[in-house]
């Protein structure tokens, strides 16, 4: 089903598996996000993460399983599950030698995205880089890039979006932009899923939480009912990573 049926679940994962050689990332996992939800996914660093999010972004091919986006599997019609998942993961994936403003452009033109210059005026305008438009990419600083990767994943005004970590190399003021992108995207009824080191971050900011270790989901369910202080201790390097840029 689509996105016109509100019941659906706009992700819908069931029997997700990924191995790189030998070794199993993802084992069998099931996980749903929904319309007007921000879905924040905690573990420890390799615990599959970053490998779940893209194969949402149809960025790398699961080995087994089932992975619906809008109703469309991601392996079989990945051209179109791209048109409608905005993605923002670790590395911000930016061409350095072209300026900011063409890397958003070049973006712009893949998706086909209407009045490309003024919808670049306006993502750049909501991530305060206007003024930055016009520098090489790899330029800018890490905490700058970020905000062009930010920028690049809003541009087509997708129905999902993937941020991973997104809260790493961010000042205070680049944070609280994303939190407004964040509440603006469970308002308009899409969804977020999200991955973070930080507790405080991830349970204020996510509707559901969902634990991944060892590949596996080992619990699912609301924010308000997860005990932060539990957590923690599950995973006490969690405060420490808050901001670092890390593998998972």
């Amino acid at each position: 089903m689509g996105s016109g049926d509100a019941v659906t679940p706009i992700v819908q994962i069931r029997g997700l598996e990924k191995s790189y050689g030998p070794n199993a990332v993802l084992r069998g996992v099931d996980l749903d996000a929904h319309a007007n939800e921000v879905l924040t996914l905690f573990g420890p660093n390799g615990a599959g993460k970053t490998t779940l999010l893209r194969i949402l972004a149809s960025l790398t091919r699961p080995d087994a399983g089932t992975v619906l986006i809008d109703g469309h599997d991601v392996t079989r019609a990945s051209e179109s599950v791209r048109q409608f998942t905005g993605a923002a993961l670790h590395s911000p994936m930016l061409y350095g030698h072209l300026t900011a403003r063409e890397n958003l452009l070049f973006h712009a033109r893949m998706f086909r995205v209407p009045s490309r210059d003024e919808r670049v005026a306006e993502v750049a305008a909501t991530m305060q880089i206007d003024g930055r438009l016009d520098d090489l990419a790899r330029e800018l600083s890490n905490g700058l890039q970020r905000r062009v990767s930010l920028a690049r994943a809003l541009l087509h005004q997708p129905r999902l979006l993937l941020l991973d970590e997104p809260e790493a190399g961010l000042d205070d003021t680049a944070l609280q932009l994303l939190d407004s992108v964040i509440g603006e995207y469970r308002r308009d009824g899409r969804a977020v899923v999200m991955t973070t080191h930080s507790l405080e971050r991830g349970l204020e900011l996510g509707d559901r939480v969902g634990i991944i270790s060892s590949g596996r989901i080992t619990h699912s369910g609301v924010s308000s009912a997860v005990d932060p202080e539990a957590l923690n201790a599950v995973f006490p390097k969690s405060r420490a990573a808050k901001n670092k840029e890390v593998g998972s």
